[in-house]
């Protein structure tokens, strides 16, 4: 049986070589006008069918039953989002290589491309606005909350000196927030996802991977006690600034440690034992913070070994960050092994 692998757009089993079969099939799928112009476009980002509608200018029922078609040929992928869904160009196996191959193939000179490449970027225009104002409303909170720890470019720092990019094929942040974690490594990995549970974060992780170009990157809605992923599936997963925030944190590492792979890394960053209370008056922090006995002895459970402990001290914050490794498969503890998700689901 095939190993699993993260799959930022579909379900996590490799997928076979391209085929004649399926290379007939794609061609067929994408030979009509406005399903070239569809896989052109989520080519370029994650779009719902209200966005495609807009640019192509067409009626939901035809929107919804070409990207069906494409779907199908396994040329883009369809990932829920609440009530919405969003559809994208297939990143890996044989459906992303050939979509890959049709798109670059498209004439962008071609008036009907260069309208829809025109609207799309209006559509983009719009959620890097709606994600200026969300920062607005809440930048002096943030700006506050920021003022009492470390410097953010010192963390990040750290991250990338704890947690360096190379090597790194799947990486998976949890909690990925305003996205920032994906905007950090995106570059240098080959995928990463990023999940959370907040539609409105995710907007922003959206519109400002839009922003940089990252099209090897993705997020998704999901609970970090359910991953939407098979075991041992991705390389190394980023806990930053969330643990504080789980009711059951041991549950939360113990599933982080069920998708690594035998040697995976698990970075958590977050802070040490403190006494400001107000955080978990009025910010919804569960914890005061953590101790590395606590860390430590959660990961063990797991099956996970930390390996390094580090901090930044701050006023009256101090950050730390624990790296863990997994072990090898012959010496983990016996977990339990939840159904199977697929990130895509199921096509319209």
């Amino acid at each position: 049986m095939a190993q699993p692998r993260l799959r930022p757009d579909i379900d996590l089993e490799i997928t076979p070589a391209l085929s004649a079969d399926f290379l007939l099939e794609g061609l067929r799928a994408a030979a009509e006008p406005t399903r070239l112009r569809l896989l052109a476009l989520c080519a370029r980002a994650e779009l719902t069918v209200s966005d495609l509608m807009q640019i192509v200018g067409q009626s939901q029922p035809r929107v919804s039953r070409h990207l069906k078609l494409l779907c199908e040929a396994g040329l883009l992928v369809r990932v829920r989002e609440g009530t919405w869904a969003y559809y994208r160009l297939a990143q890996t196996g044989p459906g992303a290589q050939l979509g890959q191959t049709l798109t670059e193939l498209v004439p962008e000179a071609d008036p009907l491309f260069a309208l829809d490449a025109e609207r799309l970027e209006a559509i983009k225009r719009g959620r890097a606005e709606a994600a200026a104002a969300y920062f607005r409303r809440n930048a002096a909170e943030w700006h506050r909350l920021r003022a009492l720890h470390a410097d953010p470019r010192e963390v990040e720092g750290k991250l990338l000196s704890l947690l360096p990019p190379d090597g790194i094929g799947e990486l998976l942040d949890i909690g990925t927030g305003t996205g920032r974690i994906l905007d950090l490594y995106g570059p240098v990995v080959g995928h990463a996802l990023g999940i959370d549970l907040s539609r409105e974060m995710l907007s922003v992780a959206r519109a400002n991977l839009e922003n940089r170009g990252l099209t090897n990157c993705a997020v998704r809605q999901a609970d970090m006690y359910q991953l939407p992923l098979n075991g041992a599936a991705v390389d190394a997963a980023i806990l930053h600034m969330v643990l504080h925030y789980a009711e059951r944190p041991a549950e939360v590492l113990a599933e982080a440690a069920r998708v690594l792979r035998p040697g995976g890394r698990l970075l958590v960053v977050d802070f040490a034992p403190h006494k400001e209370l107000d955080l978990l008056k009025d910010h919804a922090h569960r914890w005061p913070g953590f101790a590395t006995q606590e860390i430590t002895g959660w990961c063990a459970a797991a099956g996970l070994t930390v390996s390094s402990v580090e901090s930044l001290a701050g006023t009256p914050l101090t950050v730390s960050f624990w790296l863990a490794q997994k072990l090898p498969a012959l010496h983990s503890p016996a977990l339990h092994s939840p159904a199977l998700h697929s990130i895509e689901g199921n096509p319209a």
